[in-house]
């Protein structure tokens, strides 16, 4: 309990932090406030699933990463899913899982469309 309280105090603490980015700071980051504090919320796990659920759709980080602000997007996708369960599953199963297996995942397209651009 004491961790869970202490890990709660430091994204109170982080989410505060953010209100004191100048725009500049905000602009070199290449993200908005809102942006942000969504980023500072959103469960630690987040880049891992991203990365874990595009290898099922044969994507390296690399090809993943490419384009900054798709993969903004894709963070910010998987860090507002309300399917984690689904995704627990498939990602637990690793190389077995298929693409299509992820018909819940919400960055499937997204995913899909970086194999096409990369084939």
């Amino acid at each position: 309990m004491f961790n869970r309280l202490k890990a709660l105090i430091q994204r109170w603490n982080e989410v505060r932090a953010v209100a004191g980015f100048s725009d500049r700071d905000l602009a070199d980051l290449g993200l908005s406030r809102a942006q942000l504090e969504a980023f500072v919320r959103m469960p630690e796990d987040v880049p891992d699933r991203v990365l874990a659920m595009a290898a099922i759709f044969g994507l390296s980080e690399t090809e993943v990463k490419a384009n900054h602000s798709e993969w903004l997007e894709l963070l910010e996708t998987c860090g507002g899913c309300k399917d984690r369960g689904a995704c627990a599953l498939v990602l637990e199963r690793g190389a077995l899982s298929r693409p299509s297996d992820c018909g819940f995942c919400q960055n499937s397209d997204c995913f899909e469309s970086i194999s096409r651009a990369a084939a």
